[in-house]
């Protein structure tokens, strides 16, 4: 399969050292040829029209705000939808016409859809709003493009988050690009993969 990779993190390179070996991969970010910003809607066509038709599109990226609730106003949570929600459906929306018939998208969202932490309502909103997004476009997606959905919990190759998450397990990065490679290689459609 030809799969565009979008994202070049601790999650992106999760999911790239499981797909790389079976696939050819096109890594995209904000600092590789070619490049994408999400959050730009000419960035993320411009994307697409330079790599061409593709398989299958996996996004790892997404920028929320973390500050106690107290401190997070309505431009925050705006914020975090349009940093993680509306940039991914975005490249699901502009990507369409370049995923062949049978193809896949496979969005990333997180733990704190489920579970939260201190600091956290504003990513919790986001992974929760791709989730459903996820649960509700899916049966609608043309073609028999799938439209599924990544959730881990935080990596164990990312321990600068790790006191954000006390009590929370690490997950291998492994792990975690196993349920891309499922989310990518397997049949199921509108499902949340979680990495807990």
């Amino acid at each position: 399969m030809k799969i565009l990779l979008i994202g070049q993190g601790h999650v992106g390179t999760a999911a790239l050292t499981s797909l790389a070996p079976h696939h050819e991969v096109i890594v995209a970010s904000r600092s590789t040829e070619p490049s994408v910003d999400i959050t730009d809607a000419g960035s993320v066509r411009a994307l697409f029209e330079a790599v061409g038709e593709v398989d299958a599109v996996v996004v790892t990226v997404g920028k929320v705000p973390f500050a106690p609730l107290e401190e997070l106003g309505v431009e925050a949570f705006a914020s975090a939808f349009a940093g993680k929600v509306a940039s991914q459906i975005e490249v699901v929306r502009t990507g369409l016409p370049f995923v062949r018939d049978g193809g896949s998208f496979t969005l990333t969202s997180g733990v704190l859809a489920r579970e939260p932490i201190r600091t956290g309502a504003a990513a919790s909103l986001a992974n929760g709003a791709l989730e459903a997004y996820v649960l509700a476009a899916a049966p609608e997606m043309p073609r028999g493009v799938r439209l599924n959905i990544v959730s881990p919990s935080v990596l164990e190759s990312s321990p600068g988050h790790h006191a954000a998450f006390a009590g929370f397990p690490p997950v291998s990065d492994e792990a975690v690009g196993h349920a891309y490679r499922r989310a990518v290689e397997g049949i199921q459609t509108g499902r949340t993969h979680t990495v807990d």
